[in-house]
């Protein structure tokens, strides 16, 4: 069974709207499938919903379609209308593309009086062009599709995203060369995660439905070893959380909105215990695969000794060995600067030690968790006890 994890970013497709020539053509809307790894359905999650659409009198056409031999895609498509490739000869040999401008002069208004919702999909954002062609990538005809007031469906893979090249070489061993840059994807109006488990994955790989039966064996051994496939599945639920989170932080009134991910802040001071609050923290971070943020408030009217400048020097270098973010700030009011930085990092899990102080000096001036409760909401606060034998969680 196919999963499917639906974000609206900024509206909902257009089925239709009255244009004026006296005003600018509107932007186009882009709705982008995207999945794990080719195989999970993403073009045929598109043509089905195309296919609906123009069932509802929308205008729909495919722009550039690869069904790599696959019958139940090439099926969906029966029905939409296909805009010819164009053919680009090219070192004795004639190599097809995606026909921008066939597709702009067939879907562009043929009157400045009124405009009827054109939507045309196209496969394999991430592809890149013939030599020669107009534009390098695909992705840039598409942006011009879009330019033009057009809306597009299309479809990517995760791995293909930008910033996630180095990470996926280092996970599946393979360096991808077809890149889709990072701004695409957060400027989507839609992202549709197209999304199976691995081993439904691997057995449509077996029968046939991915690859020909020359490649298969080929492909289990390399790109769709259960191991990658896990981990760029959860590349592409975590990069489309992410996109939500960010999307309901911008339209959510300040501190009404519940984090989606979890972000685990340890806070450090020149007591020895901190050493253990760090690998404790970062434990806690790795359990729950959530970034580690370190902090260390400095009191601006007390200057650390040596032993106390090398102490947090050596809790930086954890920090980095752990691979979190160091944080040194300078505020008289510890607990302030604490929910201060919890509040700009989207802290959700915050990692302190015991009190050092004697009962009296807490009934008389309060303790550190106490100042940060009242401060601090939806953030869990564990108290790691110096004696490593009890941690609470309030």
């Amino acid at each position: 069974m196919i999963h499917t994890a639906t974000l609206n970013l900024k509206s909902k497709m257009v089925s239709g709207a009255a244009i004026n020539s006296s005003y600018p053509v509107r932007r186009g809307k882009h709705k982008i499938f995207i999945g794990m790894a080719p195989g999970v359905g993403k073009t045929y999650r598109m043509l089905e919903e195309g296919t609906a659409l123009k069932q509802e009198g929308i205008d729909v056409v495919i722009g550039l379609l690869e069904t790599h031999g696959r019958k139940d895609t090439a099926e969906k498509a029966s029905g939409l209308e296909i805009i010819p490739r164009k053919e680009i000869s090219r070192g004795g040999l004639t190599l097809t593309e995606m026909d921008t401008e066939a597709i702009l002069q067939r879907c562009l208004p043929k009157s400045s009086y009124g405009y009827k919702s054109q939507l045309v999909l196209v496969d394999e954002l991430a592809h890149t062009n013939v030599p020669g062609s107009p534009r390098e990538k695909r992705y840039q005809d598409v942006e011009v599709i879009l330019a033009a007031g057009i809306d597009v469906y299309s479809t990517m893979n995760v791995q293909h995203l930008e910033s996630l090249n180095d990470l996926v070489a280092r996970i599946t061993g393979v360096v991808v060369r077809e890149r889709v840059p990072d701004r695409i994807l957060e400027g989507a109006d839609e992202v549709v995660v197209v999304d199976v488990t691995p081993e439904m994955l691997q057995e449509r790989l077996l029968e046939g439905k991915i690859y020909a039966q020359p490649k298969i064996q080929q492909a289990l051994d390399n790109f769709f070893q259960r191991r990658n496939l896990i981990a760029l599945r959860e590349l592409a639920l975590r990069e489309v959380a992410d996109n939500i989170e960010e999307d309901a932080i911008a339209s959510t009134p300040n501190g009404q909105f519940c984090n989606i991910h979890e972000r685990v802040l340890v806070c450090i001071s020149t007591y020895p215990n901190s050493l253990q609050l760090l690998r404790r923290g970062a434990r806690l971070a790795n359990y729950m695969n959530a970034p580690l943020y370190v902090v260390f408030v400095a009191d601006p009217e007390r200057f650390l000794s040596k032993e106390e400048s090398l102490h947090i020097h050596n809790c930086e270098k954890l920090c980095q060995e752990f691979t979190g973010t160091f944080l040194r700030v300078t505020n008289g009011n510890i607990a302030q600067a604490i929910a201060e930085v919890a509040e700009k990092y989207r802290i959700t899990q915050i990692v302190i030690g015991e009190s050092q102080r004697s009962r009296w000096q807490i009934l008389l001036k309060g303790s550190l968790t106490q100042k940060l409760v009242r401060l601090l909401k939806n953030i869990d606060i564990h108290i790691i006890a110096s004696d490593k034998q009890s941690s609470v969680k309030i």
